[in-house]
């Protein structure tokens, strides 16, 4: 923990103003939020997610807003996605896993083509230009489809940086995206199932009618699955990063510049979101030829070249 809290201060010292700035808003921004929470109090916020819940639920097409919105915020630069997931329990219990697994499969298809197609020629000066791109996509062509659902299911990348991160790697056939998308039904079942329980503790008329050992049931059983998650999602993306860090015939260097790839995907976007220009282009592609020859763009040669 000491670590990465040290490695989170030394990115933070590298970020320029405008960066430390965005960084304090959101403190101050949270700092707030939490505040409100505590003004308005927890008791009236769940009272009034859970009435709009209900709204949605018994509307005809009230499936397709809520799967309509998870969409949405499935494309960068939105969040939110996984608080998405948690309303499907909110608004329809656990019937809500059917539209969360539905959406994380097909929705994410359709947000990962659509980035890729309007993006292609970015795609392509960007892995020209990137050692540390084109490392990851080495890793990613050497270990295949399992590395492919250990990203998917690691909570960093988050959901929205890594549909654009697998929109962004040439090697990634769209096939393999939705089977990594897949299974993420574990993680849609933990969500939907937070949902449900935190619906039954928001709404007055269900709490009046349960007893005080079925309360404490429902928050432990909350407190549960946020904990799992957690603890799943940590260890998910130590796996991860031991997998990148072990990918046979290739060196150590390269694995070193794909697990940097995979981590700096939060602060830029992924390359289809990277804002450069073609002055940055002419800058980062005047690497050595030694360096073309060890990180080639594309194809079995650049396996070939990365063997030690």
């Amino acid at each position: 923990m000491i670590r990465y809290c040290i490695i989170s201060y030394r990115r933070y010292e590298k970020l320029n103003l405008v960066g430390k700035m965005f960084i304090w808003f959101l403190f101050a921004f949270y700092v707030c939020l939490g505040a409100a929470v505590v003004i308005i109090t927890p008791h009236r916020i769940g009272q009034f997610f859970y009435d709009m819940a209900q709204k949605v639920s018994h509307r005809k097409l009230g499936w397709l807003i809520l799967g309509s919105v998870m969409v949405l915020v499935s494309f960068p630069p939105f969040i939110g996605f996984t608080t998405m997931v948690t309303l499907c329990g909110f608004a329809y219990d656990m019937n809500g896993l059917a539209i969360a697994v539905f959406v994380s499969i097909f929705g994410s298809a359709i947000v990962f083509a659509v980035l890729r197609f309007l993006f292609a020629n970015r795609l392509r000066h960007w892995s020209a230009s990137n050692e540390r791109w084109q490392a990851l996509e080495a890793v990613i062509m050497s270990k295949g489809l399992p590395l492919i659902i250990l990203i998917r299911l690691s909570p960093f990348p988050p959901w929205v940086y890594s549909n654009a991160l697998f929109a962004s790697i040439e090697s990634v056939s769209i096939w393999q995206f939705m089977v990594a998308s897949a299974c993420l039904f574990p993680k849609m079942l933990l969500h939907v199932f937070i949902g449900a329980r935190l619906a039954a503790l928001s709404d007055d008329e269900q709490r009046r009618q349960m007893d005080t050992q079925t309360k404490i049931l429902n928050a432990v059983l909350v407190a549960a699955g946020i904990i799992i998650g957690i603890v799943a999602g940590w260890v998910v993306y130590n796996q991860m990063q031991k997998h990148i860090r072990h990918a046979e015939g290739l060196p150590p260097e390269v694995d070193e510049l794909a697990v940097e790839a995979i981590e700096d995907v939060g602060d830029e976007g992924a390359p289809l979101l990277t804002d450069f220009s073609s002055e940055s282009l002419n800058e980062t592609s005047g690497v050595d030829v030694e360096q073309r020859l060890v990180f080639p763009s594309s194809g079995s040669s650049q396996q070939e070249s990365l063997a030690p």
